[in-house]
């Protein structure tokens, strides 16, 4: 065991005696998403970095927590490589436990899947300082329960992640760009008749222009004969692969114009609403702008002030979705001060409590970072 695994060890045993709530952090690059401010002593996981092993021909790359993800990612890019979930960084300091952790996932999710589905296994500090290592290397693991995704989206409050084992796939050999112009609605419905054809969709964004307009954006990945068939069947104008790709990191990064515009007006909060890909445009509250769409109209992001909350909850609530604020509005304040749901229907809420027990007994991880008493 190394001198920085034997430091977090000993951080978390000293902070479970003196009872002391831990902040773990490694890039801080999520830091504005969360339920409180962030609480107690900073535990720093940037010491544990270091891609342990990668193996191409296997689609297996292991690696340390507090690797900066730019570093995975590059590496993985030198074998044509990469992690097809698109992760985003939202700041150069992002790291691949950060990445886990947060469980957030780029424009291609809808198509290729989510963090959780890539994670194969990975090793944590409990809250007894016991190190444990759940999963494998491998893709098919079948022992016992799959521990390893439950800790993808629990933003560390159920232990410090310390390495991790990730599936990755080779980049798609061919790509394309469509673009479209069509209203939200028209949108919708080409997304949704494309779904239901064997065509290489990978992303899709729709942005709002004057007028009740805008612009329908479909990223194509995968085989070239399965690409230029889609590009000739699906119609709309063929961009630039090279000239595209800015956007589409853009999207992915959330510096898109859609999203800068925010801060113009310091009173509106980012809401991210997570629907059924079929559902209809959403009866949003009155002044709300069209949102931006992605994940094949799965994905709604929306720019509303805090007090709309109620509305847009019950608008995704009303086709299946949930609703949660993504970023609070400039006037309150960005660092950690977005929310997720507030509510857990009362069978989950009963079943986060006893996984919080069982890995975190004192309760010293990260304390409120999912909302009050999570």
């Amino acid at each position: 065991m190394d001198s920085a695994l034997r430091q977090i060890i000993d951080r978390v045993r000293d902070s479970v005696q003196r009872q002391a709530p831990v902040c773990i952090r490694g890039g801080g690059t999520k830091d504005f998403h969360g339920g409180a401010v962030l609480q107690g002593e900073r535990l720093d996981t940037t010491a544990l970095s270091g891609i342990v092993n990668h193996e191409p021909s296997e689609l297996v790359a292991t690696v340390r927590a507090g690797t900066p993800l730019a570093e995975l990612e590059a590496a993985l890019a030198a074998h044509g490589q990469c992690l097809p979930f698109e992760p985003p960084h939202f700041g150069p300091g992002a790291t691949v436990g950060g990445m886990v952790a947060a469980g957030l996932s780029g424009p291609a999710r809808a198509s290729v899947g989510a963090v959780r589905d890539y994670v194969l296994g990975l090793e944590l500090v409990n809250g007894r300082a016991e190190l444990l290592r759940f999963g494998g290397q491998v893709m098919k693991n079948v022992a016992g329960y799959d521990v390893s995704r439950l800790m993808v989206g629990a933003w560390g409050t159920l232990g410090v992640l310390t390495e991790v084992s990730l599936k990755v796939l080779p980049v798609p050999p061919a790509e394309a760009t469509l673009r479209f112009d069509a209203n939200p609605a028209d949108a919708l419905r080409r997304l949704q008749a494309w779904g239901g054809q064997p065509l290489p969709l990978n992303a899709s964004r729709w942005e709002g222009g004057p007028g009740g307009t805008g612009t329908l954006w479909v990223r194509l990945r995968g085989a070239v004969a399965a690409v230029e068939a889609a590009c000739r069947s699906m119609g709309g104008e063929r961009l630039d692969t090279a000239a595209a790709a800015p956007a589409w990191q853009a999207c992915r990064e959330q510096t898109l114009p859609w999203f800068a515009a925010r801060a113009e007006r310091p009173g509106l909060a980012l809401w991210r609403l997570s629907v059924p890909a079929a559902a209809p445009m959403l009866a949003l509250p009155a002044g709300v702008a069209a949102p931006l769409i992605e994940w094949h109209g799965a994905l709604r992001w929306v720019q509303a002030p805090p007090e709309a909350g109620a509305a847009l909850h019950e608008a995704a609530q009303a086709v299946g979705g949930s609703a949660s604020l993504f970023v609070a509005n400039q006037a309150i304040g960005t660092r950690a001060s977005g929310h997720f749901d507030p509510v857990l229907p009362g069978t989950l809420a009963q079943i986060h409590a006893r996984l919080q027990q069982a890995f975190d007994p004192a309760g010293i991880f990260n304390p409120g970072r999912m909302g009050p008493g999570r």
